[in-house]
């Protein structure tokens, strides 16, 4: 018997990449309806991030992996941190390394490809960390590329991932313009944050979040005006990533640089 993963590819193979005849597959999915139908409209889940309080300590991503089964050595995380290393000269050097699981155990900038950099520290104008995530996007290019619904939006604004659902094609990979998707190792489907929403429909916080010693990261309702993150959010000064996609990030950052990408 032909799975149905099997069965979209070969479809897809024999319709030339036409996508319009597959996306109608989509209406089937139960968790996709499941969600629809569940949402009141009163939460709409918002991340925030402080990257004045982040200290590249990477237990963040560390709890993500252990909490979302992406395998520990494996180069792929849900969640990762940078380090922004900006000189006299003006010039930005930026590295993760292993996504900063184990921190940044090193002074020396890990260039991918290139080696490590050394920057002499009478030549750094600045330097900071930015933890990064899935956007959970109000207008999300993921959902619209996916041609089985294997990618969807719930009603309070996550962007979810059928795993029975997914054919591995790659399209949500490559349309993310935050490159925040990767194939999971084990399973071979599309992988990426989604908040912990197992934890959250039981109350709980994302796991980076308990994870973050220092409060640099914050899940909130921003429907709820009395939610911290909801009173940070519309009184303070607050940033999102590539606001010129016009995909409508919903994770904000405060003291967001220029020199960030």
């Amino acid at each position: 018997m032909i799975s149905r993963r099997s069965f979209c590819k070969k479809a897809m193979i024999a319709a030339g990449g036409i996508m319009i005849p597959l996306a109608a597959l989509e209406v089937f999915n139960p968790q996709r309806l499941a969600a629809e139908k569940d949402g009141t409209g009163k939460v709409r889940w918002v991340f925030l991030v402080d990257i004045h309080k982040c200290v590249g300590c990477g237990f963040c991503v560390k709890a993500c992996k252990t909490e979302n089964e992406v395998p520990y050595e494996a180069n792929v995380t849900r969640t990762w941190v940078e380090r922004y290393v900006v000189t006299k000269t003006g010039k930005t050097h930026i590295d993760s390394p292993k996504g900063a699981r184990d921190g940044f155990t090193s002074q020396k900038i890990d260039q991918a490809h290139h080696g490590l950099l050394e920057v002499k520290e009478e030549e750094i104008a600045k330097a900071f960390f930015v933890p990064k995530l899935c956007n959970q996007c109000e207008n999300p290019a993921c959902v619209q590329v996916c041609p089985v619904g294997a990618t969807y939006q719930a009603a309070d604004g996550v962007v979810l991932i059928d795993r029975s659902w997914c054919i591995g094609c790659g399209y949500c990979v490559m349309g993310c313009p935050y490159g925040v998707r990767f194939f999971h190792p084990v399973y071979h489907v599309a992988e990426k944050c989604n908040f912990c929403y197992h934890r959250l429909a039981k109350g709980m916080k994302s796991a980076c979040v308990d994870a973050c010693p220092f409060g640099a990261r914050k899940i909130g309702n921003i429907r709820d005006p009395e939610d911290p993150v909801t009173k940070i959010i519309t009184t303070e000064q607050v940033n999102v990533l590539k606001e010129e996609f016009g995909t409508k990030p919903q994770v904000f950052y405060i003291g967001l640089s220029r020199e960030v990408k």
